[in-house]
């Protein structure tokens, strides 16, 4: 019998949909986090609606804004719900902007509904800093750690009214993202609600991701291909162009001339865009690597050879010109999955050609597109059409923004005190039982 009642709302059987009700006394509760199904898990559960009574809930806890994580707080406040968003500061500033396009693809277009819920969200939203103790409704007190996941993720610690401690790892990062700082480890739980997304796998070392990329770039370069990075326009997005900036310098180093004029970066999504500008404003949260990198580029997300692409027609335009005149280009446009938006243009464009190279920076959930084409599969359906697969495919996984099962355990030891309990959520059935194999090992207790 667990030492707290937590009901699951979703990610304790699958990957997306994270949402956990924490009970506080028998008539109160917090919930952590309200996200989207995708993938198998949207399948089996396709009515997006909160189905759950919001009978006591006193508040929200957002560990961050990816949509897995946040995507049904429409549907909540449809719901009726009308209490605090407790965040961190970035996550306050980004969260408008997540809601706003999420409303557009999945609820309504109505321009003044979609006005209607921002200002209600807004309303609700609590921004709290990091590493102090907030009082939080409910009577109980809140602490908000850096999880590393993305620019503004948090770990929520909750320590009730008896002393008993709650954690809520959210999305824990690798801290290998320079933009960000790395996770931090709390003091104690008496339960740790961890995440386990990779928890059956190990990433390669940093250096091999940017080898490995630097490989695919010179590979564009030297065929004059199509590299298409399907990539989210939070986090991956931000972090590849900071990657990208730094690969430029050294081939241009090695090369000894500008490649102003031989490889075209673009960036595909207004989404996107308007988050590296959001990212840009908020350099005081990014991580020491990158504070020192200012010091010396302060545009360190910019560089020469870069094109955003903002309205539709431009992008059919961008597509219809790369088709044909042959030209070498790295494309980063969303979703991350492949499971709409402008990405699958150029899929469908570029897919079919030998030159094309598609590089997977993160994680693809099973039944998307994303999905089948990184594990190497001959066809892939898209927009209900079947297109053969024979461009080259490349599995980066040292750009996840998930740590991998090192960086779950040592999460977990790095604690003062050994949790008493650790349930496992936010991950597929292998990767559950590799992480609670290698917990129980270590003494650990899950539950």
């Amino acid at each position: 019998m667990s030492l707290m009642k937590l009901v699951h709302h979703g990610a304790h059987e699958g990957v997306t949909g994270s949402c956990h009700q924490l009970w506080i006394d028998d008539s109160q509760s917090l919930l952590v986090d309200c996200g989207t199904f995708q993938g198998e898990d949207a399948r089996k559960k396709p009515n997006p609606e909160i189905e759950f009574s919001l009978r006591g809930i006193q508040a929200l806890l957002l560990t961050h804004v990816h949509i897995d994580h946040a995507g049904r707080i429409p549907y909540l406040l449809a719901a009726g719900f009308d209490h605090p968003i407790l965040c961190s500061a970035p996550t306050a500033k980004l969260l408008p902007l997540v809601m706003e396009d999420a409303l557009k693809i999945g609820f309504t277009r109505s321009k003044r509904l979609i006005k209607k819920f921002l200002g209600q969200i807004r309303k609700l939203l609590v921004p709290l800093p990091y590493h102090q103790w907030h009082d939080c409704p409910g009577g109980v007190k809140v602490r908000l750690l850096p999880a590393g996941h993305v620019l503004g993720s948090t770990m929520f610690e909750i320590e009730l009214k008896d002393g008993r401690r709650a954690v809520f790892s959210g999305d824990v990062g690798a801290g290998t993202n320079p933009l960000l700082n790395p996770p931090v480890s709390p003091e104690r739980a008496d339960l740790l609600v961890l995440e386990s997304t990779y928890g059956d796998r190990l990433h390669p070392p940093k250096a091999d991701r940017q080898a490995e990329l630097e490989a695919v770039i010179r590979r564009t370069l030297d065929d004059s291909g199509v590299t298409i990075v399907p990539a989210f326009s939070l986090g991956r997005t931000q972090a590849l162009l900071y990657e990208l900036n730094a690969i430029f310098e050294r081939i241009q180093e090695t090369e000894h001339r500008t490649l102003m004029k031989r490889v075209d970066v673009i960036v595909d999504s207004p989404l996107a865009t308007r988050f590296t500008a959001l990212y840009k404003e908020m350099k005081s949260h990014w991580g020491e690597e990158a504070q020192v990198t200012l010091e010396t580029d302060d545009q360190p997300l910019v560089f020469e050879n870069l094109t955003t692409v903002g309205s539709h027609s431009e992008h059919k335009e961008t597509v219809r010109y790369l088709a044909k005149h042959n030209l070498p280009a790295v494309v980063i446009a969303g979703s991350g999955m492949c499971t709409g938006g402008r990405v699958v243009n150029y899929l469908k464009a570029f897919i079919g050609q030998e030159e094309t190279d598609i590089v997977f920076a993160g994680y693809q959930a099973g039944g998307t597109p994303g999905n089948y084409i990184s594990r190497g599969s001959d066809w892939v359906r898209l927009d209900g059409r079947r297109y053969d697969v024979r461009a080259k495919t490349h599995q980066l996984t040292g750009y996840s923004a998930h740590g991998d099962q090192e960086d779950l355990i040592a999460l977990v030891e790095g604690m003062t005190d050994a949790p008493k309990e650790i349930r496992l959520v936010h991950g597929d059935y292998a990767a559950k039982r590799a992480l609670t194999q290698k917990l129980t090992e270590k003494g650990y207790h899950l539950i």
